[in-house]
């Protein structure tokens, strides 16, 4: 009498797979939440990283111009805005006649933001222009970064009248009031 050799399974049984797919799942429903924060953070880091080099450039550019130099927020990327609302984009040019709008064309551009960040500056003061010595005269400039219902995470870019451009965690009163869109 012959017998054949046992043959050890090759696979993974229905239950086995189940069981994976539901610790997957489990695993999934964990992580995703603390993603998002972290997906929620980099775009706020983003845009104030952006800002803080835009800013520099124009404070480099009338530096190196010799001439007054605008950065302010702009809806169309030719024309300053009004408003003290900047996540639909800005731009900075030269304002030798002192109208706070660019001759011209505008040096440079930045455009609109991810819908859900809100980017405001302080009441007041909807523009920076940079002398060609480097300063901002005027108030000092606080830009807020923020995502509606999430105003732990909000960060600010503080243009001094020096012009010196940096950029740190945002308040609470300032998350606040970036929250409230103001």
């Amino acid at each position: 009498m012959t017998t054949t050799p046992w043959k050890a399974n090759r696979g993974f049984s229905l239950i086995e797979q189940v069981m994976v797919l539901a610790i997957a799942g489990i695993l999934t429903g964990i992580a995703l939440p603390p993603l998002h924060h972290v997906l929620s953070r980099n775009r706020l880091q983003a845009a104030q990283s952006d800002f803080i080099a835009a800013l520099r450039h124009t404070r480099s550019t009338a530096a190196i111009t010799g001439k007054r130099t605008l950065f302010c927020p702009s809806a169309d990327g030719s024309r300053c805005s009004e408003d003290n609302r900047w996540e639909h984009g800005w731009l900075l040019g030269q304002d030798l006649d002192g109208d706070h709008q660019p001759d011209g064309q505008p040096a440079r551009t930045g455009t609109a933001y991810d819908l859900g960040l809100r980017i405001t500056s302080s009441n007041g003061r909807h523009e920076v222009r940079f002398q060609p010595d480097g300063s901002a005269g005027g108030s000092n400039l606080t830009l807020l970064f923020c995502e509606p219902g999430r105003d732990n995470q909000a960060l600010s870019v503080v243009v001094s009248n020096a012009g010196r451009v940096r950029g740190a965690p945002a308040t609470a009163a300032q998350a606040a009031r970036c929250q409230q869109g103001g």
